[in-house]
């Protein structure tokens, strides 16, 4: 029995080299795998931003989220009255989310495929924006059809303390530091796990300026 543990403790946990820190089984900092192509990420987030501002969605309790988000991709993640849920039309204009950027797909693709989740196809990016004092409540990612999938989670500009906890939203949580560039990957065992950020600490980057971007790959569909 012990020998099978390790063995499928080994097929989740892939070699950990250099700049990558393991957090729990299927669960992977890269810290600063984004960073080269980080300038061409922000470029092309513009394009998609032109199409699909930035809006702080409402829960469906009837409060506004201190994170402004939009989407690309096939679907994109929304909130209202209504409940969580991903469509192909962004509600603010009817039209379909903007295309994913193929620069986006190549990276998630490549973080996955280093965090031993080879063959993953996101159809889904929800970009959330973080003003300084925006936060992000420990939650799970549950709306997507295939939990077999991983999240893809990539930081740009502030730093940023990122909580990963257990299935229970009782599980302690620990507390991540997050730098420009670093993608955060979870999937098999550790999928269901809730995670979420501090309040942001104020601060100017040269890319972003006073703000912290985060592009989130699924595969929702």
């Amino acid at each position: 029995m012990a020998a099978d543990l390790f063995e499928a403790l080994a097929i989740e946990m892939p070699p950990i080299g250099p700049g990558v820190e393991a957090l729990a089984p299927g669960a992977l900092v890269l810290r600063g795998f984004a960073r080269a192509v980080a300038r061409q990420l922000f470029t092309d987030l513009r394009v998609v931003v032109d199409q699909a501002p930035f809006r702080q969605m409402i829960t469906p309790g009837g409060l506004r989220m201190s994170v402004a988000m939009t989407n690309c991709g096939e679907l994109g993640w929304v909130s209202d009255r209504r409940g969580y849920r991903y469509d192909p039309a962004d509600p603010d204009s009817g039209r379909c989310w903007p295309a994913m950027p193929a620069s986006f797909v190549e990276l998630a693709q490549r973080a996955a495929e280093r965090a031993g989740f080879g063959g993953f196809a996101p159809d889904a990016c929800l970009v959330n924006r973080y003003a300084p004092g925006a936060r992000l409540s420990l939650h799970q990612d549950r709306d997507e059809r295939d939990f077999g999938w991983p999240i893809v989670s990539v930081s740009l500009g502030l730093p940023a303390i990122f909580q990963f906890g257990g299935p229970r939203r009782s599980d302690k949580a620990r507390r991540i530091p997050l730098q420009h560039g670093d993608v955060v990957v979870w999937g098999g065992s550790s999928r269901l796990h809730h995670h979420g950020v501090l309040a942001l600490a104020d601060g100017d980057h040269a890319l972003t300026g006073r703000s912290r971007l985060n592009l989130t790959f699924r595969k929702a569909g």
